[in-house]
């Protein structure tokens, strides 16, 4: 038998403590991945066996369709009611008769144009006008948004694009108010996507909410725009949730699936969202680069929190 030294012996019975405690943490871990559901494994068995169920968990899932140009509103709306979706975002009022058809809703209804918005007042009439006849549309469905914009700069300080987008709201809201309908405005990235565009962060959107004073003018949170302009998606979503009326996803970068090609973990953000008590539509706005339905199906299970 070898003799071991006093610096031996201790140094033995650290490993051993060591490989003693690594042990004890690996079978931990591997406890809590057994016994904690992970959304990608849902999407996976979801895929595997064919069942999803949106309702199964506390957000409103729905999808906008623009994002999948070569399947048609109908079996758009097949598959969305299928995977438990209750409705799709950012239609017009003719495409109405398809949703109810399939039991769904419009979750979002399309109003005036992106770039010719409230921020520049020689658009005022033609928003107004455009906002009214969704809200109308809106209410007559008993479904609960419209979407609308600041618009381009052009030019105009953001001050000065405040108060512009102040006083048409103030002119609007009533009708909204009356309606049962809340106006959103969409916070979108001017660093990528829509150069130029005011609403670009939630500082200056929560100001407007704020001013504007109406519970039924909120912000469409946009995932995927709010990271590219300023991140802390979670933290700010936590912070200002009172504020946001609507939320999209994407990918980013890129503005594809919801999958480990980009840099956003989706099932707690969506957790987050949750948790605020959210009540209203979480909508999947992705384009998919590979086949579109598996990847609405897993980001669909992904959001099942």
């Amino acid at each position: 038998m070898t003799n071991m030294s006093d610096n031996q012996i201790n140094t033995s019975l650290n490993r051993r403590g060591m490989l003693t405690r690594a042990a004890a943490l690996a079978a931990g871990t591997t406890a809590v991945a057994a016994t904690a559901p992970h959304a990608q494994d849902a999407a996976g068995s979801a895929k595997a066996t064919g069942a999803l169920d949106a309702k199964q968990g506390r957000l409103n899932q729905s999808v906008c369709k623009w994002c999948f140009p070569k399947i048609s509103l109908e079996d758009m709306a097949k598959e969305a009611a299928s995977m438990g979706m209750v409705g799709i975002d950012l239609l017009d009022p003719k495409d109405f008769p398809t949703l109810k058809k399939h039991g769904l809703v419009c979750t979002m209804v399309q109003s005036h144009s992106l770039p010719n918005g409230l921020c520049d007042t020689k658009f005022h009439d033609e928003c107004l006008e455009k906002m009214n006849v969704a809200i109308e549309a809106t209410a007559a469905e008993g479904w609960k948004n419209v979407i609308c914009f600041s618009g381009n700069a052009r030019g105009i300080d953001r001050e000065t694009g405040m108060k512009n987008c102040v006083d048409a709201l103030k002119k609007i809201t009533p009708v909204a108010e009356k309606a049962g309908v809340t106006l959103q405005m969409e916070l979108l990235n001017s660093k990528v996507d829509h150069a130029d565009y005011m609403c670009d962060n939630s500082t200056w959107g929560v100001e407007l909410v704020k001013r504007v004073g109406s519970d039924n003018f909120k912000l469409l949170y946009d995932i995927y725009h709010m990271q590219i302009m300023e991140g802390d998606i979670i933290r700010t979503i936590q912070n200002n949730h009172q504020y946001f009326g609507h939320y999209h996803t994407a990918g980013n970068p890129g503005r594809h699936e919801l999958d480990d090609n980009q840099e956003l973990l989706y099932p707690p953000i969506a957790k987050a969202i949750a948790d605020t008590g959210y009540e209203g539509y979480f909508a999947h706005e992705f384009i998919p680069v590979r086949d579109p339905i598996a990847g609405l199906r897993d980001a669909v299970a992904q959001c099942i929190v």
